[in-house]
């Protein structure tokens, strides 16, 4: 009687066990369930998804280094695509654990999620074709075709402060604004300069396009996470200045801009906590 009563035991404490690793699995010890991360897939030197089904650029290496800091090796990360109309939807519902997605922080995307960081400081700058002189500066683009991504800061902020009179076309992705761009559908395509620099260095690119050399507009990178998830946001932060101390940010910054002879700010001051 002895025997079973302590076979019972075993078994109880055995399936306790494995309850709590099941449950454990998901708070980001790597030794269970994946996480999901969602990145851009088509912004070359920050998110983007080769043709191979790799994923390359200095978001998904922060992106990484993060995840690693939270308990995930490499092989426990789900890459999700995060358009930027639909980031706030991704973090919301759950879709995602965190946005490492050229995600500018500002009030209005912060009523809506929280930030970590930020980890990276860019400019708005335009992109235009290699032979055209015409765009010198953001005025210039009133009667101007202008291409941008639904959703973009960068789009507003010329069409609402800068060029009110320019043509805004917003697409998609910003594949398709290089496309237009190219082929004289569009005049120039504003974003930050971090990404224009990605596109304008790919070798099918090589020789098209310049940036115009604007700053219009100071764009800090953060990663979004749901609203109210204050312990996540200081484990991402204490990951972001682990990065920047042990030289791996400025490892990833050479190793994703350095072919574009991109001129990047020094790694920015955490603020969000």
């Amino acid at each position: 009687m002895q025997f079973r009563k302590t076979s019972a035991a075993l078994a109880a404490v055995a399936t306790l066990s494995l309850t709590a690793t099941a449950c454990g699995s998901g708070s980001g010890d790597g030794d269970g369930d994946k996480i999901v991360v969602g990145i851009k897939y088509d912004q070359p030197g920050l998110g983007l998804k080769t043709p191979d089904g790799k994923y390359t650029g200095f978001d998904v290496d922060v992106a990484t280094y993060v995840a690693k800091e939270l308990g995930y090796s490499a092989d426990k990360i789900e890459f999700k695509q995060a358009p930027s109309a639909e980031r706030e939807n991704l973090i919301r519902n759950g879709d995602v654990k965190f946005v490492v997605a050229s995600y500018s922080i500002n009030d209005k995307r912060k009523a809506v999620v929280d930030f970590a960081g930020p980890y990276f400081l860019a400019h708005q700058d335009l992109l235009v074709r290699a032979d055209d002189n015409s765009i010198k500066q953001a005025s210039d683009l009133n009667a101007k075709k202008l291409c941008s991504v639904t959703g973009s800061t960068s789009a507003q902020n010329v069409k609402e402060k800068l060029a009110p009179k320019a043509d805004l076309q917003e697409f998609g992705g910003y594949s398709e604004c290089i496309t237009g761009l190219e082929n004289g559908a569009v005049d120039a395509l504003t974003t930050d300069n971090s990404i224009l620099a990605g596109y304008a260095a790919q070798k099918e690119h090589q020789g098209k396009f310049k940036l115009v050399g604007l700053k219009l507009s100071d764009e800090h990178y953060g990663i979004g996470l749901k609203k109210g998830d204050k312990e996540l946001r200081d484990k991402i932060n204490a990951a972001l200045e682990k990065m920047k101390s042990d030289g791996s940010w400025e490892k990833a910054v050479k190793a994703n801009f350095g072919p574009a002879n991109y001129k990047n700010e020094p790694a920015p001051a955490i603020t969000e906590k």
